[in-house]
């Protein structure tokens, strides 16, 4: 019998066709990023699916989860508006990550999609009683690349996680914090000339691991952290 290739962490990506202009023929793409995450980030396996609507959501994130890893985090990337990602409703979405999130072990969901994580009440609700110890979204309209390379960020800092370290609310925080400190919180991520600043639209969900935990919003905890791990500049 052949032996099975594993992997100990990895990122599933389900992604939606962009037609970021009218010639984009499903030429754009997360995949050569998170490609390029997975190897910097070492054992580190990158298994991806296109989706298109309830239907094939599911399909293809029937075909990602068929495998167990110690730490699998789920990379949603498609346009979104405030009750859908791609053609599929948000609500319905995050409660199959949630079912599934137990068998291949599940972490962390980022949901890279524009206004995806506005409602963050929902996010604590769909990531309440599952494996998921982080889930993460912009609540406004976000520019393609920009937030493609903070999502990379999230995703290669967030990977480094081990079981136990989900045990601790502060670590969860602190790594989320440390994953985005590279960008400036007053930056325009917002599509539209760039008026809404970082700090006004990344959410943070977290679940820490334990009886009793319950899932809640961080997101203005992890911005006093971005603060903490900046270098002041004084004037010479």
């Amino acid at each position: 019998m052949k032996k099975q290739h594993s992997s100990r962490r990895a990122i599933l990506v389900l992604e939606s066709p962009w037609g970021l202009d009218a010639s984009d023929a499903n030429r754009t793409s997360v995949l050569p990023f998170i490609e390029g995450v997975g190897k910097f980030s070492g054992d580190v396996e990158v298994l991806h699916a296109n989706f298109y609507d309830a239907s094939s959501f599911k399909k293809a994130l029937d075909c990602l989860v068929r495998a167990r890893y110690e730490n699998a985090i789920l990379y949603v990337a498609s346009h979104g508006s405030h009750d859908s990602i791609g053609d599929m409703k948000t609500n319905d979405l995050l409660f199959e990550i949630g079912e599934v999130s137990r068998g291949v072990n599940i972490t962390g969901v980022l949901l890279g999609a524009c206004l995806a994580g506005k409602n963050t009440s929902r996010m604590e609700v769909y990531t309440e009683g599952t494996n998921l110890r982080w889930c993460a979204g912009y609540s406004t309209s976000v520019v393609w690349l920009e937030g493609t390379l903070l999502d990379c960020a999230i995703l290669a800092k967030m990977l480094y996680l081990d079981d136990d370290d989900f045990e601790d609310a502060e670590l969860i925080v602190d790594a989320l914090a440390e994953a985005i400190a590279p960008f400036s919180k007053s930056y325009g991520i917002g599509s539209r000339r760039g008026e809404t600043r970082l700090d006004q639209s990344m959410e943070f969900v977290i679940q820490a691991k334990g009886q009793g935990k319950r899932a809640k919003s961080v997101t203005s905890e992890v911005f006093r952290g971005w603060s903490s791990k900046q270098i002041g500049i004084s004037d010479e």
